[in-house]
């Protein structure tokens, strides 16, 4: 006789208001095995995840736990059964440290001194387990993103999770932190433990995954064994149709120059000097992407072009004419034609707090149709945002939504629309497609293709090599601030973006070959 799943769920059905959100859905998950959980944004995956973890409670239907039927009424008491959650978007007090966040809603008040020395033991005894070593007094603001991801993933097993649940938990991460997690849940998985990773990426959960299921508009169509399927016939399932991810768009005709910078130089808000003397030029019916790898200054390159970052140093001119750099900033480079989607949406883009309709806005907020004479137009914000919603098929079509209660696919989606419906003349773009599905995916690309054909100018910054070469003209790689090459998307093999985002260029390799 085979043991009880590790967790079953039974005909989840979960409503909000008219918005269906999980229909009948029944799936067992395997202690031993990761699983993948897949589906177009709205699909209903972050709410049945919500559920087994507490957040939410169904409806109709059941959950079970080693074959015994259990209840979960608050977050804690799925963290007591043997559950864990690493979210999308991290729960953790950045001023604390990572031992502190730890031991949040562990500690005895009566005995921390003893809690503390239990909690660095115990975290020893991890780092010794499953590789996860982090330093348990660095705050975690100081941490890099997969070293923030690590200390969710360390909070879960310190509370003895037995079953791990993953958000898109690769949305932030760049190839070396990706691969540092995936072999971390696979060491996780060969101690007996189950793993359920939510993604929209198709390639990671054909390379890591044991056993995959597929929502779409929240029932399950198919599950299978990830060994016995492939990318395209996820994606068929999971969209309903086909979806050609491959090059996109026409040949570049390259124009006027739109944006020139010359020997600039700029430092993060710590005052660290991330770009030094840098050159760039950007013209209409061109993509350019930059790839680097994290750390490499491609972040602080696209907020200080967006004028979010200070220019300490050098020329900067807009289609020929030499721009003050006191005026670099924000909104005179909007009404100038330059657009901006950040590659850190939540920090940079929106506010999680504010309505969809007022996030739609935020930055326009004073010029047509959001505003006239000088006053905001309420009527036109929502009518504008329904538009929005509709373009960009984000869900759910409702502006009065909360902008933190939208999937972060459908926040990325808000994002794109308010900035690109706009028609600017250059759009400077970071990580487009983070937290979407592979339908949107497709349509994003597409956008930014047609931005081309019409003569208008992209600046892409993402850690997507697919991406990269799926879009770009032209890819500058960056390497400690500084470009150190440029290659056209047909001499962009995984093993040469590797090298000269390594630091190893061209130039470099026949010195030391000479």
């Amino acid at each position: 006789m085979s043991s009880p799943a590790a967790l079953e769920l039974i005909g989840i059905e979960k409503s909000f208001g008219s918005i269906h959100a999980n229909r009948g859905i029944s799936i067992k998950f395997a202690a031993g095995s990761i699983h993948g959980l897949i589906g177009e944004n709205g699909a209903g995956k972050s709410t049945l995840m919500s559920i087994v973890f507490g957040m939410q409670q169904p409806d109709v239907g059941a959950i079970r736990i080693d074959g015994r039927t259990v209840d979960f009424p608050t977050p804690k008491a799925a963290i007591t059964a043997g559950i864990g959650m690493v979210h999308q978007h991290f729960m953790l007090i950045d001023r604390c440290t990572v031992l502190e966040n730890l031991l949040l809603g562990t500690e005895n008040n009566f005995a921390l001194g003893k809690a503390l020395a239990y909690g660095r033991k115990r975290m020893a005894e991890l780092a010794r387990e499953y590789g996860l070593a982090l330093p348990p007094d660095t705050r975690v603001r100081d941490l890099s993103i997969g070293e923030r991801q690590s200390v969710e993933i360390l909070k879960a097993l310190y509370r003895d999770a037995r079953i791990l649940i993953l958000d898109e938990p690769t949305s932030v991460l760049n190839a070396e932190q990706k691969e540092r997690l995936f072999a971390i849940l696979r060491t996780l998985r060969d101690a007996g433990k189950t793993v359920i990773f939510v993604s929209h990426k198709l390639s990671e959960i054909i390379a890591l995954t044991d056993h995959v299921a597929v929502l779409r508009q929240g029932r399950m169509v198919g599950e299978t064994a990830t060994a016995e399927t492939d990318e395209a016939a996820l994606a068929t399932i999971m969209i309903g149709g086909h979806v050609d991810l491959g090059r996109i768009g026409g040949a570049a005709e390259p124009g006027e120059i739109l944006l020139e910078a010359n020997g600039i130089a700029v430092c993060n808000p710590q005052g660290e000097r991330k770009i030094d003397n840098l050159d760039l030029t950007l013209r209409r019916g061109e993509i350019v992407a930059i790839a680097g790898l994290a750390g490499s200054g491609q972040s602080e390159l696209l907020q200080a072009l967006a004028g979010i970052l200070p220019i300490d140093r050098g020329r900067m001119s807009w289609r020929g004419q030499a721009m003050d750099l006191r005026n670099w900033r924000a909104k005179s480079l909007r009404a100038l034609g330059i657009a901006h989607v950040p590659d850190e949406p939540r920090r940079f883009g929106l506010v999680a707090d504010f309505s969809a309709a007022e996030s739609a806005i935020l930055g326009y907020h004073d010029c047509k149709p959001a505003a006239r004479h000088g006053l905001l137009n309420p009527r036109a914000i929502l009518a504008d945002c329904n538009a929005a919603m509709n373009d960009f098929d984000v869900r759910p079509r409702r502006p009065d939504i909360r902008t933190g209660a939208m999937s972060g696919g459908n926040q990325q989606k808000l994002l794109l629309a308010r900035e690109m419906r706009r028609d600017p003349e250059l759009l400077l773009i970071g990580e487009p497609t983070q937290g979407v599905d592979i339908g949107a995916v497709a349509a994003i690309q597409a956008r930014l293709a047609d931005m081309r054909a019409r003569g208008k100018g992209v600046l892409l910054v993402t850690s997507d090599l697919d991406q990269i070469r799926a879009l770009a003209d032209r890819i500058l790689v960056m390497n400690s601030g500084a470009i150190v090459g440029e290659l056209s998307p047909d001499q962009a093999t995984d093993r040469e973006l590797g090298l000269m985002m390594g630091g190893v260029t061209t130039k470099s390799r026949a010195q030391i070959s000479g």
